[in-house]
Parts: structure tokens; C-alpha cells; sequence
């Protein structure tokens, strides 16, 4: 396989799923849209590399490195880092100015990078150093929660945790909901009535610009097309 992924949840509220990946004979690959952003770590040819990956409203076809390993710490929405504005970060990456083979910086201190098991204890720690804070109450929204709050006081902080638009943030996963359907065998109108698309154009659209793929090259699968990144079942659709 060209990307040999693993990837798992997370049992922490700051955390939405820790990943790895292993790319062999794989020039490049195309990455999705996504609302999180990530810690991303990767080593190739000896040299490690290290950074903060903002949210992705676009599907992009990116380079891999032959025979680089990555591995990555997703963030639940809600979880940010006061010292980087999310929507500073959004469809761009700032890579950490130094990295060794064990450690890198992150706000002007040095930090040891972790493994794909100790993801949650190296988070606890920049929690408890302030690196990293939370606002539950986006998390909830995302996940479909009703607060006992307004409407414009949501938007505020749905922005200022994400760095998106509530609204952005539904139309990226009900599209990767849509994919995993698809790549799953159901057809093209099914997943069209079953998230709320107006019709199989407006389908089209959300797929060609999230995902970067036809509802038929997911269905087929084919193994010609460039390798999709991480792609995995969310717990619900999310809303028109």
C-alpha cells in the first residue's frame, strides 16, 4: 500500500484522534478538507520536522516523501492555542522553527515530541502549561448540542476557537461523511437524501471541493487515483 495508515480516538476532551503514517512509493497524495487542526510530526531521510497544521477548507493534491514516517495529533474543535489565532492558521502550516530527533519548540519553548500512545499525556501538559485551552461549548455545537446561549454569541466563539464558520464546519464533515458512504457502496442518490444535499449536483460540488474526488471515482476506488489522506467514520452527519 502507498500510505499505510493507523489511527485511533481519543478519550481526552482536547483531542479528537491520534494518527500514523508510513509512505512508500507514493508521490503524492490528495489531502481533504478538514475543521481541526494538528500537531503533525514526520521524519524523513534522518531529519525530523514538526508543525502546528491549521484547518483545510479546500481539498489540495500535496507531495509525500517517499518513505516518511508522520504522525499526528488532531484537536477537537472547541481546542486552541491562545498564542496562534486559529484563523491565522486556517489552509496553512507553521512549522516549528527547530526539531531534533526528540524534541521541538512550540511558543518559544522546547517540548519533547511524543508517540502515538503518549498523545494524551503530552496534550495534559500543554493544558497545564496554558499552551492549550478549550471552549466545550463549540464542541458541543459541532456535535449538534443546543446552548443556552445566542445565536451571534455561538458564531463569536465558534469563530474565535476554529477560525471558521459553523456553517464551514458542517459542510466539510457531512462531505467526509458523504465519501465514507460512498467509498462504502452506497449510491450516489442514497447519500444525497440521506445528508440533506439538495440534489446530486450540489453533492457533486461538496465533493469535488472537499474531498477532491467524483462520487464515482470514490465508489470505484480506483487504485490509479492519488491516495486519499486520513479518512475515517465520524459519529453523525452532520446537518445541511
Amino acid at each position: 500500500m502507498p500510505l499505510e495508515n493507523e489511527d485511533r480516538p481519543s478519550d481526552s476532551p482536547y483531542v479528537h484522534r491520534v494518527w500514523r503514517s508510513h509512505a512508500s512509493g507514493v508521490a503524492r497524495m490528495t489531502s481533504i478538507a478538514t475543521s481541526n487542526w494538528e500537531l503533525v510530526f514526520w521524519e524523513h531521510h534522518g531529519r525530523v520536522h514538526a508543525a502546528v497544521r491549521g484547518p483545510e477548507t479546500t481539498a489540495l493534491s500535496v507531495e509525500v516523501p517517499d518513505g516518511s514516517e508522520s504522525f499526528g495529533i488532531t484537536f477537537a474543535c472547541g481546542t486552541s492555542m491562545p498564542h496562534l489565532p486559529p484563523a491565522r492558521l486556517v489552509d496553512s502550516a507553521l512549522e516549528s522553527p527547530h526539531a531534533t530527533a526528540t524534541t521541538f519548540m512550540l511558543r518559544g519553548d522546547e517540548w519533547l515530541i511524543p508517540d502515538f500512545e503518549g498523545a494524551e499525556q503530552f496534550v495534559a501538559r500543554l493544558v497545564r502549561e496554558g499552551v492549550v485551552v478549550r471552549d466545550p461549548l463549540v464542541d458541543d455545537v459541532v456535535a449538534g448540542g443546543m446552548p443556552d446561549v445566542g445565536t451571534r454569541s455561538v458564531q463569536r466563539r465558534v469563530a474565535a476557537a476554529t477560525g471558521l464558520t459553523q456553517g464551514s464546519i458542517r459542510q466539510i464533515e457531512r462531505a467526509r461523511q458523504a465519501a465514507i458512504l460512498l467509498g462504502e457502496g452506497a449510491a450516489p442518490l442514497d447519500v444525497t437524501n440521506r445528508l440533506g444535499y439538495y440534489d446530486q449536483p450540489h453533492l457533486a460540488r461538496s465533493l469535488q471541493r472537499f474531498i477532491g474526488r467524483t462520487a464515482t471515482e470514490l465508489h470505484r476506488q480506483d487504485a490509479a487515483e492519488e491516495p486519499l489522506s486520513l479518512l475515517y467514520k465520524i459519529d453523525a452527519a452532520a446537518d445541511s
